[in-house]
This record gives structure tokens, C-alpha cells and sequence, in this order.
């Protein structure tokens, strides 16, 4: 199984377009810290469309197409929620001869009823939904497999109140019965379940959320009044100790931009680096 890390910031990216945080000034002034939204190439398919996904899939030799003009290896779309961030790359998709999506119900319910998304691209192509289960495995081009893990019943703000609590917010594990191979990927992790902890685990790879340094960051940076772990994210702080015991490969992802972690050289990649545990760059590639 072969995976392509397309990106690693949260929501607005590295820099963010109206942020002048010290991250963000970072990444103008220094290119090496610019970070594309978080998302994941697995074979021919897209974990999340964001903002960035055509330039993401420009970025990915085995993405781009041809020979023939048209021609695309783009097999699909695999959403691991409803976030804004996570699904506006899907209208960049519209030349598609068809679109295949696959996305829990709750997901696919959100996305259809209140951003009307088939309504709005049915007259450029044709959506092809697949559901995402939690006690199976789809099979995707290539052979690999992806499974549904809930981490999180948090809604995007605007389906706030609707439909059930479960499928909102799930990570994928992603096995390649091949090789033997498993990789679980979660780029919002709301709590650590005793589901969450098994599924971790088993894998050879885990690219889990780094929104967030510590519990405080959203507030002290004044980019929100509500902690990291109310806004649906666990801090690095507290899953840091409990990522290096486990016997995988584990890395951070979906980075904010106040995040210490976007300058490559603070001190907190060495406190990561002593407990095992990496954070991932765009454009890396991971074998299992």
C-alpha cells in the first residue's frame, strides 16, 4: 500500500489567508513552513477534498493525468467527515466524467441537504455515492481496503443540531490485504475510545490530529474562546505519551496555524522526537 501525504495543515492552512500569526508570518517569509490542508492519497484515492486539491493532485505524480487527454488515475473521494475544509475541494472536481464519494450516511446527509451538493453539480457530473461502514471494509482500486473507526460526534456548524450523533467524525483504517499492511488515519480526534485505542494499536501506521500544542492554545492565542479539546480536537500534549507506546509508526497532521509545531525548528519537535513520534510533511510518502 502506498500513501502520499497531500498535505498537513487544518482548516485555512499555512498561512492562513487573513492570519498574521507568527506561524503565519513564518510561512510567508520562509516557504519551507507552508503547509496544504490536511489529506491523504491512497492508491487513486483522495482522502478529503480541500481548497487545495488540484494542486494537491498536481503535486502527485501518480495522481496527475493522462496519456490520453482526459484520462485521470483520480479513482475517488474518501471523506472522513463533513468539515468545510474537508469537502470544498469537491466543486474543483465538477470535470469529472462521474465522481465517485464514499462517506458515511450522516456525512452524505449533511452534504446533500444543507450544501445541496448533488443539486449543485449534477448539471456537470455524476455523483456515485458509497457508503462507509464501520463493521466492514470497502474494497478501493488497487486491492486496499477502508473501514470506518468513530472518533467524534462533532457536527459542522452548519448542520449544528441535526441528524444523529454517531458518523460524523471518523478515522479510516486503511489495510492492504497483500501485504498485511494498515494505516490509520485520523485528522480530528475528539476523544481517545477504547475503539479508537484497539484500532491504533493493530496498525503499522498511525497519522492522527495535531490541531493543537496544548488544551489553551485556541484561547490564549485568541483565535477562539473555547479550549482545543471543546472544539473537537485532543492537544498533542495529551496524546503524545500515549502515541509512543504504541508499536507502529505514528505521526501528527492537520497542524493549525498557531500551532508550534509549523516552525521547523521548535523545541517541541525534540520533546517529539525523544518520545518516538514524527510530524508529518507534505509530500511524504509511507510503504506498508
Amino acid at each position: 500500500m502506498r500513501l502520499r501525504v497531500l498535505g498537513t495543515a487544518a482548516g485555512g492552512g499555512v498561512p492562513q489567508w487573513n492570519c498574521a500569526c507568527p506561524g503565519c508570518a513564518g510561512a510567508r517569509a520562509n516557504p519551507g513552513w507552508r503547509r496544504r490542508h490536511a489529506s491523504l492519497a491512497v492508491e487513486g484515492h483522495i482522502v478529503n477534498a480541500t481548497p487545495d486539491i488540484a494542486d494537491q493532485i498536481e503535486a502527485c505524480e501518480w495522481l496527475r493525468p493522462g496519456p490520453d487527454p482526459r484520462q485521470t488515475p483520480v479513482a475517488g473521494v474518501i471523506l472522513t467527515d463533513a468539515e468545510l475544509d474537508h469537502t470544498l475541494g469537491l466543486p474543483r472536481l465538477r470535470e469529472a466524467g462521474e465522481l465517485e464519494i464514499i462517506a458515511t450516511p450522516v456525512v452524505r446527509g449533511a452534504l446533500t441537504r444543507w450544501l445541496r451538493l448533488d443539486d449543485v453539480l449534477s448539471p456537470y457530473t455524476g455523483l456515485r455515492w458509497r457508503d462507509l461502514p464501520q463493521d466492514d471494509a470497502v474494497p478501493l482500486a488497487g486491492g486496499v481496503r477502508v473501514q470506518a473507526v468513530p472518533v467524534s460526534g462533532k457536527r459542522p456548524r452548519y448542520a449544528a443540531g441535526d441528524g444523529p450523533a454517531s458518523g460524523w467524525v471518523v478515522a479510516l483504517r486503511l489495510t492492504d490485504p497483500a501485504t498485511g499492511g494498515t494505516c490509520l488515519y485520523a485528522p480530528s480526534l475528539g476523544i481517545w475510545s477504547a475503539e479508537w485505542e484497539k484500532a491504533a494499536a493493530e496498525a503499522d501506521c498511525v497519522i492522527v490530529d495535531g490541531t493543537f500544542w496544548d488544551d489553551e492554545e485556541p484561547r490564549r492565542t485568541g483565535i477562539s474562546s473555547r479550549t482545543a479539546t471543546e472544539m473537537g480536537h485532543l492537544p498533542v500534549e495529551a496524546t503524545a505519551g500515549r502515541l509512543a507506546r504504541l508499536p507502529g509508526r505514528c505521526l501528527y497532521t492537520h497542524l493549525n496555524n498557531t500551532n508550534p509545531l509549523v516552525d521547523p525548528d521548535a523545541p517541541q519537535h525534540k520533546r517529539l522526537a525523544e518520545l518516538g513520534v514524527e510530524t508529518a510533511a507534505d509530500g511524504m510518502v509511507i510503504e506498508l
